[in-house]
C-alpha cells in the first residue's frame, strides 16, 4: 500500500477488513448474489436489503448484518469464479469450469512460459497468471485493440499493480509465434475461431514435450483442428473432452440434482509436441465406417466472427475506467482513468466521423463528375423539337 494506490499488494489484497474501492459480494437469504464496489458515501439498494457502504467499510470479511429494511445479508469478497462472471466484458468469457480444466490439462506449472490467444475479456488470463506465478511468463495475443484494453483493465483490477510477468501483443498469433526462438515456449493455449491455422507456428515455438490446447465451440472446429494436428506429424494423438457442471439441491434428506446446469460451453483438445526428428505413433484401430470415405467438407460459415456493437464496447471501456478510478480513490466521480478514456473515445469518434464525411464527399464528387450538363441540354432541345413537330 502506498499514497497512490490505497490497497495492499499481493495476497494481502484478499485479507483484512473491507476497504473503500474494492468489490464485495452480497448474498441474501434466498441465495441471490449481488456484486458492488464499496465507496465512501455509497448506498446499496435491492429488493432484499438496503444499506450504506460506510456501515460495511472496516468490517471483517464474512460479516452477516441486518439491512435497513430488516433483511439479512452476508458480505464476502468474491472468488475468482464470481469475479470473471460479473466483470465488464466485450467478448464472451471462458467459464470457470473450463478455465480450471485448461490449467490442469495443459499442465500450467509455476514458472511456465505460456502463449495464449485470443485474450478476449481476460478471464482465462487471470487463471493462467495465477498458475505461472511470479517466476513464469504469459504472452497474450489479441487481434482487437478494444478487447485487449478491456482485458488488461479486468486483469489489473483483480491483481492490482503487482502483476505476474505478462505481455499483451496486438496482431496475428502466427507471426508472434514465428518471431519467437525455437523451443522457447512451454505451453500454447488457443481460444480462437480457427486454431488449426497456427499449428505449424506453435510447433516451431513449443519445446519438445510441450502442450498445445485448443478451446473450441463446435464439433466442426474440433474435427478440423484434430485432423490438422495429425497431418502436421509434430504432435501426439490428440484427446478431446468437454466438462459439464451440475449443482445439487441440499435440504436434509431432500438431496437431488438441480433442474438447471452449466452444460456445453466448449470442447478442449489437447496434444503434445513430439521430439524433433521423431515421427508420431500411429494408433492401430479399426477405422469407423464411412469416416473417411470422402473429402472432409468444412463449413467456413462457422468461422464468422460474432459482431459486437461498437457502442457496447465504448460503454464497457468507460465502465472499466470508472472502476479503476473508484478503486484508486474510494469515492465516486471522474478520475484520471475516466478522463483519459473519455478523451481517447472522443478522438476515435472524431476520426470515424471525419472518415465518414470523406466517404460521403467522395461519392458526391464522383456523382457530380458523372453528370454531364451538355447531355442534358441536348435532351431538352430534342424534346422541344418533338413538341414543335407535333
Amino acid at each position: 500500500m502506498n499514497d497512490t494506490y490505497p490497497h495492499p499488494f499481493g495476497a494481502d489484497r484478499r485479507r483484512g477488513p473491507f476497504r473503500a474501492g474494492e468489490r464485495v459480494q452480497l448474498t441474501d437469504t434466498k441465495g441471490r448474489k449481488y456484486t458492488t464496489m464499496l465507496r465512501h458515501g455509497g448506498f446499496f439498494q435491492s429488493q432484499r436489503g438496503n444499506f450504506r457502504h460506510d456501515d460495511l467499510i472496516g468490517q471483517p470479511e464474512g460479516t452477516v448484518f441486518t439491512a435497513e429494511n430488516g433483511h439479512r445479508l452476508q458480505a464476502m469478497r468474491p472468488l475468482i469464479s464470481d469475479y470473471v462472471l460479473s466483470m465488464p466484458r466485450g467478448a464472451t468469457v471462458v467459464y470457470p469450469k473450463d478455465a480450471g480444466q485448461i490449467v490442469h490439462q495443459a499442465d500450467i506449472f509455476p514458472g511456465a512460459r505460456v502463449v495464449e490467444a485470443g485474450l478476449g475479456s481476460g478471464a482465462l488470463a487471470i487463471s493462467l497468471l495465477a498458475a505461472v506465478g511470479m517466476e513464469g511468463h504469459l504472452t497474450s495475443v489479441e487481434r482487437r485493440a478494444e478487447f485487449a484494453e478491456i482485458a488488461q483493465a479486468n486483469v489489473e483490477s483483480w491483481y492490482g499493480p503487482q502483476l505476474p510477468p505478462w505481455d499483451v501483443r496486438l496482431g496475428d498469433l502466427d507471426q508472434v509465434l514465428r518471431e519467437m526462438e525455437p523451443q522457447s515456449v512451454d505451453r500454447v493455449v488457443l481460444d480462437m475461431l480457427a486454431p488449426w491455422e497456427n499449428i505449424d507456428s506453435a510447433a516451431h515455438a513449443l519445446i519438445d514435450g510441450g502442450v498445445i490446447l485448443a478451446y473450441v465451440a463446435t464439433t466442426t472446429q474440433m474435427s478440423r483442428f484434430v485432423e490438422t494436428l495429425r497431418e502436421s506429424l509434430c504432435f501426439t494423438e490428440p484427446e478431446a473432452n468437454e466438462t459439464m457442471l451440475r449443482t445439487w439441491h441440499l435440504d436434509g434428506l431432500a438431496v437431488r440434482p438441480d433442474h438447471r446446469m452449466v452444460a456445453h460451453t466448449g470442447f478442449l483438445v489437447v496434444a503434445r509436441r513430439i521430439a524433433r526428428g521423431s515421427e508420431p505413433l500411429v494408433p492401430k484401430r479399426r477405422p469407423a465406417p464411412l469416416a473417411h470415405n470422402e473429402a472432409l467438407d468444412w463449413e467456413e460459415s462457422e468461422l464468422a466472427e460474432r459482431p459486437i456493437a461498437a457502442k457496447k464496447l465504448r460503454k464497457v471501456r468507460r465502465d472499466v475506467a470508472t472502476r479503476a478510478d473508484l478503486e484508486a480513490s474510494g469515492v465516486s466521480g471522474e478520475g484520471a482513468a475516466s478522463a483519459q478514456i473519455r478523451e481517447k473515445i472522443a478522438a476515435e469518434l472524431a476520426k470515424r466521423d471525419a472518415a465518414r464525411y470523406a466517404q460521403r464527399k467522395a461519392r458526391r464528387d464522383a456523382a457530380r463528375e458523372a453528370f454531364n450538363p451538355s447531355d442534358n441540354l441536348e435532351a431538352v432541345a430534342q424534346d422541344a423539337a418533338q413538341e414543335r413537330t407535333i
